[in-house]
């Protein structure tokens, strides 16, 4: 299960710079879980803590209840919780029996403390995701 974890993680932008090593280390502190269709994994406004890697199954994101985009395996939400613990920007629900790969705020903050070079990738993975988004905003 590990090394799935260890394939999906590798995907994520914001972690594609971290070593096999790292990639292990963060994939020991997921956990699968299995979402019933319908439920709803984070809602616009609240707090978060966890991030999610869908692995099975297909999720809708929704802003001010209009949905804005659907997400299946492979796709993320929920990175900008686990680094800053805010308000979350949307509500993601569950669209059919998903499986995810959940990482906790808490384990997560715990593994960049004691890796700091974890830490400066993960700055550097950010800040390249924020760079693409602002030159898709100006065209």
């Amino acid at each position: 299960m590990r090394e799935k974890h260890l394939n999906y993680l590798g995907k994520v932008e914001i972690f594609e710079a971290f070593s096999k090593k790292e990639l292990q280390q963060l994939a020991r502190l997921a956990e699968q879980v299995k979402i019933p269709e319908g439920k709803e994994l984070t809602k616009e406004g609240t707090t978060g803590r966890e991030f999610f890697v869908i692995t099975k199954g297909q999720a809708g994101v929704y802003r001010k209840g209009k949905k804005v985009a659907s997400l299946g395996a492979g796709k993320f939400f929920g990175e900008l919780s686990l680094l800053d613990g805010g308000p979350r920007n949307a509500t993601v629900t569950a669209d059919s029996d998903m499986e995810v790969i959940l990482l906790g705020q808490r384990e997560f903050l715990g593994l960049l403390h004691d890796v700091p070079t974890m830490a400066m990738k993960l700055i550097k993975g950010m800040a390249s995701r924020l760079r693409e988004s602002d030159a898709k905003s100006i065209q």
